[in-house]
C-alpha cells in the first residue's frame, strides 16, 4: 500500500469514533471514503441506517453487508463522513472530483455533525488551486461556463460524465477564491446551476487530518 493511501486508511480509521450505538449515518464518495467504508464493519452493530450519496459507495457498501436506506426514509442523520480534494483550517472545502457533489451537500446539510476526512496533502490556505465541480443542467452548459469566464475562471466540461442525477459536470479552473462563502451563495444564484462544489456556508464540523505522525482531530 502506498503512502498516500495509508493516510487515507489511518483517517478513515480515525472517524468510526463518531459512529455511536444507534447511529444514522451518511457516507460519502471517493478514495478516502472507501478506506472508511472497508473498516465499518467493526462497528456495523451500532448503525441503525446508512445513506449513500452515490451509485459507487452504494455498491461498495452492498458488498461490505449493508443495507442503504433512501434519505427521505430516514431523516436527519448523526453523522455523515466524506473526503475532500482540498480543505482549509476554516473547514471550508472544496469537493465534487469525484461528481457526486449535490448528493454530498445534501447530506451534509442533512446531518447534525459532517466530519470530513483527508490526508495532510489536502489542507491549503487559500481554495481554488483544485478547479471547482460544478454541477449543471445539460442545456445550461454552454451559458454557466460564459459566466464562468465573467468571473475571472476557466471553465472546462467534464466530457463523457454524467451525474449520477443526469447532470454534466464543468470543472472551472483559476477562481480566485478570497471569500468562499459569497462565492458559493453567488454561483448557486446563477440559473443552471444545480450544486458549486464550493462547501463554505456548510463547512465540516470536525477534520481528521492525517499525517506520517498521526491523525490529527480538529473540531470546529
Amino acid at each position: 500500500m502506498q503512502n498516500q493511501d495509508l493516510l487515507k486508511k489511518s483517517a478513515g480509521e480515525a472517524a468510526l469514533e463518531l459512529i455511536q450505538p444507534g447511529c444514522l449515518l451518511g457516507i460519502g464518495t471517493g478514495s478516502t471514503v472507501k478506506f472508511f467504508i472497508d473498516a465499518l464493519g467493526s462497528v456495523k452493530s451500532h448503525i441503525d441506517a446508512v445513506v449513500s450519496s452515490s451509485k459507487a459507495s452504494t455498491i461498495l457498501l452492498e458488498q461490505a453487508g449493508f443495507t442503504v436506506s433512501d434519505l427521505n426514509d430516514v431523516g436527519t442523520l448523526d453523522v455523515y463522513v466524506d473526503g475532500a480534494d482540498e480543505a482549509t483550517k476554516h473547514h471550508q472545502l472544496i469537493k465534487g472530483g469525484g461528481g457526486a457533489l449535490t448528493r454530498e451537500k445534501i447530506l451534509a446539510e442533512a446531518s447534525r455533525c459532517f466530519a470530513c476526512i483527508v490526508d495532510e496533502a489536502k489542507m491549503v490556505g487559500l481554495l481554488g488551486t483544485f478547479p471547482v465541480p460544478i454541477e449543471v443542467i445539460p442545456m445550461a452548459r454552454s451559458f454557466v461556463s460564459r459566466q464562468m469566464v465573467k468571473s475571472r475562471g476557466q471553465p472546462v466540461w467534464r466530457q463523457d460524465f454524467v451525474s449520477d442525477n443526469g447532470n454534466q459536470i464543468i470543472d472551472v479552473y483559476n477562481l480566485q477564491i478570497v471569500n468562499p462563502k459569497e462565492m458559493e451563495s453567488r454561483f448557486n444564484q446563477i440559473p443552471g446551476i444545480v450544486t458549486v462544489g464550493i462547501f463554505a456556508n456548510r463547512p465540516a464540523d470536525t477534520l481528521y487530518i492525517a499525517s506520517r505522525a498521526a491523525v490529527r482531530r480538529v473540531d470546529r
